[in-house]
């Protein structure tokens, strides 16, 4: 090698020189697409190579993958999209014909039971401009379509017609500024005018300041314009700003709310009676009360009661109620009914022929008695029937009976602290 270069130094010398002085032009000179020779000599030269280890790259990762890793998966998961995408596409298709049918469904019911006739109409096509809110429907003169015709849904007025060709008619929407309708509201009666505002609300004008109007209150068709028939529903409110002389009341139109596909136009209208409550009002379900609890043995309302030698008594007939005073006043007339004594009688509650009961002693409820004390009730003292011929009652002391003849004034204490005019104790 030494020898070889020492024989053509002067050669070699030469081919170096030329092919740096070759670098250095293309250094600077550029071509026609204003880049450098260098860099398209570089890529060039280097392109190919690159080609090939990127090749070889990725043959070995698919191979890798599809073949060693996971054998097929590959073709699987292309077949299983190509699955959901026809699914998502069928799922679409399906949704929007139950919808069109549930559309269908709900226009012949309203259609069934409106008294005003109606025609179906379809919305093909939408107006173009964003001041100017109108839609297209597929009914025109051929079907007896006519201008200034009312277009409903069953949830609510959407249009009228402002313009009408042979086989399709235009409808100008209730959101449209050029619109307006006589309006009533359904709760106070108030009248005023519908306006659009070119958004998706609408505004009530001419509604008196001495008019009460609430938000939530619903407006419908007063058929004061003679394009509506009156009682269909309009919308909501959604606020009310009081002002003079009117008030300045915003409204959510119902009949806007859920789009537009499918519409009625009302050939001959027929006015209706403004319904008292609001179409969206829907029957409430209430279940049946709960049966009462069964009351613990041995308690008051249980059906037997403890005696003082352990035997068991009959049940009183008046069972505690729920409340607290029901409770109290069920507990003194069972200590009543336990001693015999009849509570009450006479016209007036004060005509007693027995004994007042004594209250000291009431029958214990178990879920109120102390640990340890037991949860009978006291034997009842019985107490003997009156002597015939007098208006007292007896006692029986000693031997024999001894007839007891309390005062006036105590008779009348002893009343009232046992019951009230109506019989009843107090508790």
């Amino acid at each position: 090698m030494e020898s070889f270069l020492n024989r053509y130094r002067n050669i070699t010398v030469l081919l170096l020189v030329i092919f740096a002085q070759l670098v250095l032009l293309a250094v600077q000179v550029k071509n026609d697409q204003d880049v450098r020779f260098i860099r398209v000599w570089t890529v060039t030269a280097v392109s190919p190579l690159a080609r090939l280890v990127e090749g070889m790259r990725g043959s070995s990762i698919s191979f890798v993958h599809n073949y060693i890793t996971l054998h097929d998966a590959d073709a699987q998961n292309r077949r299983l999209q190509a699955e959901v995408d026809r699914l998502k596409l069928d799922n679409i298709f399906l949704t929007n014909e139950l919808n069109t049918a549930d559309r269908a469904k709900a226009l012949q019911l309203f259609q069934q039971h409106t008294p005003s006739k109606t025609l179906a109409a379809s919305v093909f096509s939408m107006g173009i401009g964003s001041s100017r809110k109108v839609v297209y429907v597929d009914r025109g003169s051929a079907s007896g379509v006519m201008r200034e015709m009312a277009v409903v849904i069953p949830d609510g007025i959407v249009g009228k017609v402002t313009a009408v060709y042979l086989t399709s008619s235009e409808v100008l929407l209730i959101t449209d500024p050029m619109f307006a309708a006589g309006v009533v509201s359904g709760k106070t009666h108030a009248h005023g005018t519908l306006k659009g505002t070119g958004t998706p609300l609408c505004k009530v004008d001419f509604v008196a300041f001495e008019d009460k109007v609430e938000p939530g209150d619903w407006f419908y068709t007063s058929g004061d314009d003679r394009i509506f028939p009156r009682g269909l529903p309009v919308g909501v409110v959604k606020s009310v700003r009081p002002a003079q002389p009117y008030k300045e009341i915003t409204l959510d139109p119902s009949g806007m709310s859920r789009g537009l596909e499918d519409v009625l136009i009302v050939v001959e209208g027929v006015h209706q009676e403004i319904p008292d409550t609001p179409p969206a009002n829907q029957p409430v379900y209430l279940a049946p009360a709960p049966p009462p609890l069964a009351p613990p043995p041995g308690s008051v309302n249980s059906g037997v009661t403890g005696a003082a030698d352990g035997s068991a008594a009959p049940a009183p007939a008046h069972a505690a109620p729920g409340t607290e005073a029901d409770k109290a006043r069920a507990l003194y007339r069972n200590a009543a009914d336990g001693a015999g004594i009849v509570l009450g009688g006479g016209a007036t509650g004060m005509e007693r022929t027995d004994r007042p009961p004594d209250f000291t002693k009431l029958p214990v409820d178990p879920r109120t008695a102390v640990p340890g004390r037991g949860t009978a009730a006291p034997a009842a003292v019985p107490i003997p029937a009156p002597k015939k011929g007098t208006g007292a009652p007896v006692e029986t002391k000693g031997t024999g009976p001894v007839e007891l003849k309390p005062p006036p004034d105590e008779v009348r204490r002893a009343n009232q602290a046992a019951g009230g005019p109506g019989g009843l104790p107090r508790p």
